[in-house]
């Protein structure tokens, strides 16, 4: 090790950019596990900003030629100048060991942003709809989710109560991009290009869950199930994790030589005290108690094994009634020498073999079952020597019904007893659903064209979203929610849903990028566009599904402006054309420099961020403050120190104030500042909290 670490100070003297990537992938090597989860991290995650102005210093792509479908050039170049008057840059190639420069048209060269790099995050408004009074505002954010990560780790650090994410599932079959390349079928890292794309994102995630009480729910099917359980334990050692199989296409998929699929996977991965809520039965249905043979199952449990449990259960043969419960008898003992009972005969626990085996439960305790109608005799199967099968429900059902969560609906001639679990009445899921309100196809895939009239590939049923959030928020009317693999938006209009049954002020935050699907990029490029063209952005999958959906679910239109046909289903039905009276805006990741950032004039687009972490509710303060100071619903911003009093009069009166921002670069001041505010009101320092965390928060690879 010591032999090794002497070499690396060498590299970084005469390489310092080569000796830090050295140097990094050799503590990755150092602290692989002896067990576990072990996978190739790769080199840092790229995205290629379309829509950033080329800036001097910037990392850059050139880009193939209008028209071509070709790949373009894959390697990273420096931008040493730009010539404003000839539009054009000089570049040097990045990890080159020569020097190569050449100078390129600016029109042909795309930004890019790899994961180690530090990023100071802001926001444009791209729309905005209106329907829900002084709600907080859901927010879709077109970004690169990992991005808009870090960017959400300044504004909601901690506080976010669920997390549900439906990721790539890398079927090969160009569902995902690493490093701005489709993920093939038959590349030999496509696992562990998968596993670092997941293990950088659930690390900053996990950053943003509230640790004392929250949730991350995810969801995945066969190719990655089981390296992503690893992966989470890994990841998340604290947390107490279950998953669930979920039927979605009761008619299962078809695929060669393979056996139809019809479920996918849930993982439950829950933080400090997060518990699951009970639920009503499954789509308002009551639930029948479940009756299963009164004989023991296990072969170990013949008569010798425990005596005590080998008794006659007396059947009148008339009335099929249970007329008595005799008492045990020794192993010694022919069971056909017990005494007889007029118009009775005696039932003991025989296996079709004729082995000789044990009831479920003592004599007595049969007996009082019996008599409260807990047991009765069954329908005789064919093949099987028993003519009177005795039948009894399980020892938890017997608890629900004296503590109420079930009922005895009526009693049988024989005297046993219906019960059931009515709607009203509380119950835990299991952890196999097969609910007809979970089918992908019915709620999902015909559902999106219905909102916007587009189709998007493999939707979640919008009720599977709502049902496995309800379970963790149905108690927390004000809990946030996000989705940072947000897609056609399902989350965010699940969210709505819950928020109409119970009146709560939920609100959901849905990260998408702008990507086009495989086969209209190639279409496009063939007509001579590029990514950031006005014509290509406009079919990606923000612009042309996430936010259409979520504006047409709150208005009730479609983006026609027609209404929406049809209506919702199972636990809140109603016409979708109603819509949902709640209030979203969307927006779009930017890249600032933390220049701009300290001398304000990048306000504007860091205004949002101001606004996010006082709860997204009421008015924002867009520009920075004429008069010095202002304060709106749930935030403040001081920029004149000399105008500290009229703003500490203003904090007071305010109602629902939670954010003092004050900006100085004096820290003894800004502390007297913060002593005077409002009991409650949180006092953050600008921008020093802003640059500070995102110095730190550098995106290195996990």
């Amino acid at each position: 090790m010591s032999r090794l670490t002497d070499l690396i100070a060498k590299a970084k003297a005469k390489d310092p950019q080569f000796g830090a990537d050295l140097e990094r992938e050799f503590r990755a090597l150092s602290s692989r596990l002896s067990f576990g989860l072990n996978f190739e991290r790769h080199r840092p995650e790229a995205v290629e900003l379309p829509q950033r102005t080329v800036r001097r210093g910037d990392k850059v792509r050139v880009l193939p030629p209008r028209g071509s479908t070709a790949k373009g050039d894959a390697r990273l170049w420096l931008v040493k100048a730009i010539h404003k008057a000839k539009k054009t840059a000089d570049l040097d190639l990045l990890d080159a060991t020569e020097a190569e420069p050449q100078t390129v048209a600016m029109d042909d060269l795309i930004v890019i942003a790899e994961f180690r790099d530090t990023i100071y995050p802001g926001l444009v408004s791209t729309g905005k709809v209106t329907r829900g009074g002084d709600k907080p505002w859901h927010t879709v954010i077109n970004g690169e989710n990992y991005h808009v990560l870090k960017a959400l780790t300044w504004t909601h650090r901690g506080k976010v109560d669920a997390i549900y994410i439906d990721p790539p599932y890398n079927t090969g079959a160009k569902d995902w991009k690493y490093n701005n390349d489709y993920v093939e079928g038959d590349d030999l890292y496509r696992h562990s290009k998968w596993l670092a794309m997941m293990e950088r994102r659930l690390l900053v995630a996990k950053e943003l869950l509230n640790p004392a009480d929250s949730v991350l729910i995810v969801t995945i099917d066969e190719k990655e199930y089981l390296r992503l359980g690893s992966l989470l334990e890994q990841t998340c050692p604290e947390a107490r994790i279950q998953m669930v199989s979920s039927i979605v296409n009761p008619n299962g998929t078809g695929r060669p030589d393979a056996l139809n699929r019809t479920d996918e996977y849930l993982y439950f991965v829950r933080f400090g005290t997060a518990r699951i809520t009970p639920q009503p039965n499954t789509n308002g249905k009551a639930k029948v108690a479940r009756w299963d043979t009164f004989r023991r199952h296990n072969p170990v449990n013949i008569r010798s094994s425990r005596p005590n449990q080998f008794y006659p259960i007396y059947v009148n043969e008339k009335t099929r009634r249970i007329e008595s419960v005799g008492e045990p008898i020794t192993p010694e003992t022919d069971r056909h020498s017990v005494p007889d009972i007029l118009g009775c005969v005696a039932v003991f626990p025989i296996r079709e073999d004729g082995t000789e085996m044990l009831w479920s439960t003592l004599a007595r305790v049969a007996r009082k079952r019996a008599e409260d109608g807990f047991l009765r005799v069954g329908k005789k199967e064919p093949d099987s020597p028993q003519v009177y099968p005795i039948m009894g429900v399980y020892s938890g059902t017997i608890k629900d019904v004296h503590e109420g969560r079930a009922r005895v609906v009526k009693r049988r001639e024989d005297g046993s007893a219906d019960i059931e679990y009515s709607e009203s009445m509380l119950v835990l899921p299991t952890t196999n659903w097969s609910y007809p309100s979970h089918n992908a196809r019915a709620h999902g895939t015909d559902l999106v064209p219905k909102i916007v009239g587009r189709r998007f590939p493999f939707p979640k049923s919008l009720y599977a979203v709502e049902d496995a959030l309800r379970f963790f928020v149905a108690q927390n009317l004000d809990a946030t929610i996000l989705d940072f693999f947000s897609g056609s938006g399902t989350t965010a209009h699940a969210v709505m849903r819950l928020n109409k049954q119970d009146g709560g002020n939920r609100q959901c935050i849905s990260v998408t990028n702008n990507e086009v699907s495989a086969d209209e990029q190639k279409a496009l490029r063939e007509q001579g566009l590029r990514p950031g063209d006005p014509e290509w952005e406009k079919l990606g999958i923000c612009d042309y599904i996430t936010k259409p959906r979520v504006q047409a679910a709150i208005t009730g239109k479609t983006p026609d402006g027609e209404p929406i046909r049809g209506d919702y289903k199972f636990t809140d039905e109603f016409p979708m054309a109603d819509g949902f009276e709640e209030n979203a805006e969307f927006f779009t990741l930017t890249y600032e420099t933390p220049i701009a950032v300290s001398y304000q004039t990048a306000f504007a687009r860091i205004a949002p961020l101001l606004w996010l972490r006082a709860g997204s509710v009421g008015g924002r303060i867009e520009k920075v403050p004429a008069a010095g100071w202002e304060v709106v619903d749930s935030y403040g911003l001081l920029v004149e120190l000399d105008k500290a009093t009229d703003f500490l009069k203003a904090t007071r009166k305010a109602k629902a104030l939670r954010i003092a921002y004050i900006v100085t670069d004096d820290e003894r001041r800004f502390q007297a500042l913060a002593r005077r505010l409002p009991e409650g009101v949180e006092a953050i320092r600008l921008y020093e909290s802003y640059l500070t965390n995102f110095a730190f928060a550098n995106g290195e690879d996990a």
